[in-house]
């Protein structure tokens, strides 16, 4: 047939027509085969298919979240985070042999990674046996090279299904220096986790610690339980801890802990405690205890070596005292420095009689000279002008009898007795430093009032600020300051403090700083014993001071807990105190003042 315009209609393989009427007819059996398969899906045989599909699960991991640093005041780390691994099986895959048939390997594998993790074995044989997941931690936060070398060593014994995912682990790369203030992270618990114990990893958990992420994706058992490239996959990002910045100079820090380690050994003491304040800003920049412990492993060392003796033991702090009693009398106008008394070798009070650390007869000695020589006849004598409560007062606005709250966990309050138990008998001992108790923070930081012309600065031991555990704000930026002495009294008191260190006037020649004006104050104290609620014959031995004495910039103080070599604060305490104010001056490049030193009188 002819079409118009004279062509023929061709049905051949070359025709359109064929070609399209071809083309739906190749559709129509895709549909067709579509269709029937739906069917099978849905009304032959739904059963088998939906056990297949079972077999391409989801598996959810957990992102670690790195924790945050610990650095001192220079940005070196005390506390970081380094290479780690968690090690991870899928007990579908563990409990197979090699022809894919269901085989109870679980307590084979569980006491191998128990003997080289040192887990529980138990633990391990339940998550091994797990039958409803593909996804177990087996352990967290282990070393890279010993999770790799145990895979490894599993692997090569036949076991599939074990892999490893990042997971750091906290370090301490200066060990034990001021591991007494970082804390430590104790041993992974059941979910292999290690929760922070002590110090400031304990305090500021919720700075350090950020916050995990998590990675949900599908896998297909089939395939060694790999992951299906196309298939479901959601991530939420970890977010890592903040840094925390300590006002603690490590290099600073190191030193001390050696000084003071060498000075109890040498006093064959029980313990120490050494501070070292910025006189200007109350920062801490250093703050030693010895014994102390490697953070690294805490559990080598006795539970009583890990805190911070400095801020949670409490003692009476001796003669030191006498320079908050001295310089609260120049204040309230009852004494000048060169205030005149008569001293005798023995003095009867209200329920005792009171005498000096050295024998003597009547001494005549100036407000000075009580100090040099370290007199509790004269302080006393000196005391008995207060008014009423005015002591008490004072000590109140030095400090004593609250915590400095530097955001040290089970800091002690210390012991101000109350106005109710505030007789005059009490008042005799706390002008001498009987009586009354502190921590080395406190005593240090009422000490610097007088390095600071009078004005006490909260002692801070994080630069900036950040939140503890209970809510508080701690920190430089929060730290407030109070007068609470004249600027008249604190120069009329450092004075009478440079005396102290004079070799032809005071007591502690030793804590001279060659080059520079000292100002300082032994302390000895009796050790009250509270099982007996009595003094029980040991003695606490100190030195608090700054330099230089008419320029402050540092103030150091060093306490040894019962020496047995029979010294007291001159000549235990003294000589520490020297090297670490001469380190610390050094260290900052401090030049001496050139000014002549102190040279009030110390008798009439």
């Amino acid at each position: 047939m002819s079409r118009p315009g004279g062509g023929t209609d061709r049905l051949g393989p070359g025709a359109p027509r064929f070609r399209l009427r071809l083309g739906f007819l190749v559709i129509a059996l895709v549909l067709s085969v579509y269709g029937a398969r739906l069917v099978q899906l849905q009304a032959v045989d739904p059963g088998a298919y939906a056990q297949r599909a079972a077999q391409e699960g989801t598996v959810d991991v957990v992102l670690p979240a790195e924790r945050g640093r610990i650095l001192d005041r220079n940005g070196d780390a005390l506390a970081e985070s380094s290479a780690g691994l968690m090690i991870i099986a899928d007990p579908q895959l563990v409990n197979v042999d090699g022809e894919d048939r269901p085989v109870d390997r679980a307590p084979e594998l569980a006491k191998l990674l128990a003997t080289r993790l040192h887990l529980d074995y138990f633990t391990l044989l339940q998550r091994l046996r797990a039958t409803d997941t593909q996804f177990q931690y087996l352990a967290r936060q282990v070393p890279a090279d010993l999770a790799t070398r145990v895979v490894a060593q599993a692997k090569a014994r036949g076991f599939d299904g074990l892999s490893t995912e990042r997971d750091p682990i906290r370090v301490y790369p200066s060990k034990d220096v001021a591991a007494n203030l970082v804390g430590f992270l104790g041993l992974p618990d059941q979910d292999g986790v290690a929760r922070p114990l002590a110090g400031f990893e304990a305090m500021f958990d919720s700075v350090l610690a950020g916050r995990d992420g998590s990675a949900t994706y599908s896998v297909d058992s089939r395939a060694n339980g790999n992951r299906i490239p196309l298939g479901q996959s959601t991530v939420v990002p970890a977010r890592n801890g903040a840094d925390l910045t300590t006002t603690i100079d490590r290099d600073l820090q190191w030193y001390v802990q050696r000084v003071l380690r060498t000075t109890v050994e040498q006093a064959r003491g029980d313990s120490g405690v050494a501070v070292v304040l910025d006189s200007r800003t109350g920062q801490v920049l250093s703050l030693a205890d010895y014994p102390s412990y490697d953070a690294n492993d805490p559990a080598a060392s006795p539970k009583a070596d890990r805190g911070a003796r400095s801020l949670r033991d409490v003692y009476e702090p001796g003669s030191v005292e006498k320079v908050l009693t001295l310089s609260s009398l120049i204040d309230a106008g009852k004494v000048t420095d060169r205030t005149r008394l008569t001293v005798p070798g023995s003095l009867a009070r209200q329920d005792r009689v009171i005498h000096d650390w050295f024998p003597h007869d009547t001494l005549r000695l100036t407000l000075a000279g009580v100090l040099a020589k370290s007199s509790n006849i004269g302080t006393v004598l000196a005391a008995d002008r207060f008014d009423a409560g005015q002591l008490r007062g004072y000590l109140e606005r030095f400090g004593l009898g609250r915590a400095t709250g530097v955001g040290v966990q089970g800091e002690a309050p210390g012991i101000l007795p109350s106005g109710a138990q505030w007789t005059p008998q009490v008042q005799d001992r706390i002008a001498f430093g009987q009586s009354v108790s502190v921590n080395a923070v406190q005593m240090a930081a009422a000490v610097n009032t007088i390095a600071n012309r009078g004005v006490r600065v909260d002692p801070s031991l994080v630069l900036g600020h950040a939140t503890t555990a209970d809510g508080r704000t701690v920190g430089s930026d929060d730290a407030t300051t109070r007068r609470v002495v004249s600027a008249g009294a604190a120069r009329q008191t450092t004075l009478m403090m440079e005396r102290v260190v004079d070799p032809d006037a005071g007591v502690a020649p030793g804590a001279r700083v060659p080059g520079y004006r000292v100002a300082g104050k032994t302390g000895t104290a009796q050790r009250a014993n509270p099982d007996c609620g009595c003094y029980d014959g040991t003695f606490t031995v100190s030195f608090a001071g700054f330099a230089p004495a008419d320029d402050p910039r540092f103030t150091v103080y060093v306490v040894v807990q019962n020496p047995r070599n029979g010294g007291g604060g001159g000549s235990v305490a003294g000589p520490a105190f020297s090297e670490i104010m001469s380190y610390a001056l050094r260290r900052y490049a401090v030049p001496p003042t050139g000014t002549a030193p102190s040279s009030l009188p110390v008798t009439w």
